[in-house]
């Protein structure tokens, strides 16, 4: 990890923003049931039990993304990355998980570590870990096959990488929203929050 015990770095920052999204989107596909239980494995980081994927093709494909978006964090250049769940019967967004990336841009011009240690940042990181898994005692239950989508919002001049395509913001109309915690590792900040399909708008 590229950073001091007391400061931390523009590139130890975004790999610990790179980190997040790793685990993070991993837990949501787990406790949605996006993929089968037993395609994860359990794994201890933030001094928690988390699940990560077994799966070949997702685990290639979520590696290729986080290490994109590493790039882009490094950059300041990425502002916001969406997790959209859709069901594979109607196509229709059942939930959006949004998570906002602030960059303070002073930090590609000062080599100077912030003061920040690791340790705090990922106290913060654990704190919205554990409410991402909580999120299963209000979040309606997904009755049908469900697939995920990953949305990269970057500054407007950005080149799209091959295999990328363009998308719309995959919106979900009659929802209800819940903010989650943010954190902040003094150059990157994340703040997140889950909007879902309302049951009574069935």
């Amino acid at each position: 990890m590229e950073s001091t015990l007391t400061g931390i770095t523009l590139k130890g920052s975004a790999e610990l923003v790179a980190e997040f999204f790793s685990f993070g989107i991993n837990n949501i596909l787990y406790q949605r049931g996006i993929y089968p239980p037993e395609t994860f494995t359990r794994v201890t980081h933030y001094d928690m039990p988390l699940y990560v994927t077994t799966d070949p093709k997702l685990k290639n494909y979520l590696t290729n993304v986080v290490g994109q978006l590493k790039d882009w964090l490094v950059d300041c250049t990425v502002q916001k990355l969406v997790i959209v769940i859709i069901s594979l019967e109607t196509n229709e967004v059942l939930e959006r998980w949004q998570f906002d990336i602030q960059c303070d841009k002073t930090a590609k011009e000062s080599s100077c570590p912030r003061e920040k240690s690791i340790k705090a940042i990922q106290k913060e990181i654990q704190i919205i870990i554990r409410q991402i898994t909580a999120t299963v005692t209000f979040l309606p239950v997904l009755e049908t096959d469900c697939a995920f989508d990953l949305l990269i919002y970057t500054d407007k001049d950005m080149e799209v990488p091959e295999k990328w395509e363009e998308s719309g913001p995959q919106l979900i109309a009659k929802s209800e929203q819940v903010l989650l915690r943010s954190f902040d590792t003094a150059i990157h900040k994340v703040s997140s929050v889950v909007t879902f399909k309302r049951v009574d708008s069935v």
